[in-house]
């Protein structure tokens, strides 16, 4: 276990999800007494790892996670007598709460069982680790998903149609060089000051007044995010004349919390998770109305509504679908929809069960619902075919372009 006298002198490790987010996280991290690194390396090497230490039973992102882990401390790079890793538990019942174990399993067969295993979690887990989520590191964690949404969504939206080639991704830069200083400081009125002065920033970029594809990825939450792990699958898009829009992370951290209000509503049980839920939900809000505010008088779409969210799903599935990625994968789809885009590419590691369930099984019945929707589900694993994935993405590329032809004509 990771034990009081360690956060002094450990490193501690955390494998890549979100590239743009993590390394704000490290910053969040690393403020608040915490030497942590965030592993930026992933290839294919990193996979033989994994498969190595993970039966291929597994899913793809626990094979990418635990291949991170394993290969980052038989590099030499770091002092195993000094050296802690961490991964996140949600509480459900998929990868992102039982990587714990395999993690431990994997540590284990390769001779590296003194590496003590970091919970990161609200799910009161692992309660013996001397890691506490303070109210201070909340706070600047909470900072540095938000960041790293506007930035992200900022880019996406805006980089397709830079007249100046270049000027979005330098602007992000900058940008991001500033949050993490930012988020180390967790002053809640620069991050004002600062969410405000980057939608500026953007929003005054020259930009052409053509009209791309706009399409959406939705899906588990490492293969949406982990540019590995999707096969770097926003720059593919991008180069086929697509205008990518990749929800929130923030989104899924209100889903977290609103599940609990849900529960209390279809079980009648956990009133006092629910409670302390909802005001969470509440702080959410207000951490976001700043940007909410500035987003609102702009071309870039808004954060995301977890209640309209909800309302999404009606006469689809059930809110009490809530393993993995749950009803919110479904509700995002839909949001993407009203939003008028229509395309979307549907994420998942092979053999997902709870993505196979709230992603592609859904999608005849919001076909039905939603006329003009162009989905396709693409499953992401070692062994997929990498011509496959591209000729499926290229196809639904190409009724979305003939759709906007049509709407032109």
């Amino acid at each position: 276990m990771f034990t009081v006298e360690m956060r002094k002198d450990y490193t501690i490790l955390v494998p890549q999800m979100a590239p743009i987010h993590f390394e704000l996280l490290e910053a969040a991290m690393q403020s608040e007494g915490y030497n942590m690194k965030v592993l930026k390396n992933c290839t294919m090497k990193t996979v033989e790892t994994g498969l190595k230490y993970v039966n291929n039973d597994a899913c793809y992102p626990a094979i990418i996670v635990i291949g991170q882990l394993v290969s980052a401390l038989q590099s030499g790079e770091y002092d195993l007598d000094n050296t802690s890793v961490i991964i996140t538990q949600t509480g459900g019942g998929c990868r992102a709460t039982n990587y714990i174990g395999l993690i431990r399993k994997a540590l284990k067969d390769a001779n590296l069982e003194q590496i003590p295993i970091i919970s990161l979690n609200f799910s009161g887990l692992e309660k013996e680790q001397a890691f506490k989520l303070t109210p201070s590191l909340i706070s600047k964690i909470l900072q540095a998903v938000m960041y790293g949404d506007l930035l992200m969504k900022l880019l996406l939206a805006t980089r397709p149609y830079e007249k100046k080639k270049g000027e979005s991704e330098k602007l992000f830069q900058k940008w991001h060089e500033i949050s993490y200083k930012a988020v180390a400081k967790g002053n809640l009125t620069e991050f004002k000051k600062n969410t405000k002065n980057i939608i500026k920033e953007f929003n005054n970029i020259e930009i052409k007044k053509t009209k791309k594809p706009k399409v959406g990825i939705v899906g588990e939450i490492l293969i949406k995010y982990h540019t590995f792990g999707n096969d770097n699958l926003v720059q593919k898009l991008e180069a086929e004349g697509a205008e990518v829009f990749v929800p929130e992370l923030m989104g899924f951290v209100k889903y977290c919390a609103y599940n609990n209000v849900i529960k209390e509503k279809l079980l009648k049980k956990g009133k006092k998770v629910s409670i302390l839920s909802s005001v969470a939900l509440k702080l959410f809000d207000m951490l976001e109305s700043p940007i909410k505010k500035e987003l609102s008088k702009t071309r870039y779409r808004n954060t995301c509504n977890i209640y309209e969210l909800a309302n999404n799903v009606d006469g689809i599935l059930s809110t009490g679908n809530q393993t993995g990625e749950g009803w919110f994968l479904t509700a995002e789809m839909v949001e993407l929809i009203k939003d008028g885009i229509n395309n979307i590419v549907c994420v998942q590691p092979f053999a997902c069960l709870p993505n196979h369930i709230v992603g592609k099984s859904v999608i005849k019945r919001i076909r039905s619902l939603y006329k003009e929707s162009n989905i396709v589900a693409i499953d992401y694993d070692p062994g997929a075919s990498h011509t496959n994935q591209v000729n499926r993405i290229k196809l639904m590329l190409t009724v979305a372009k003939d759709n906007l032809k049509n709407k032109k004509n």
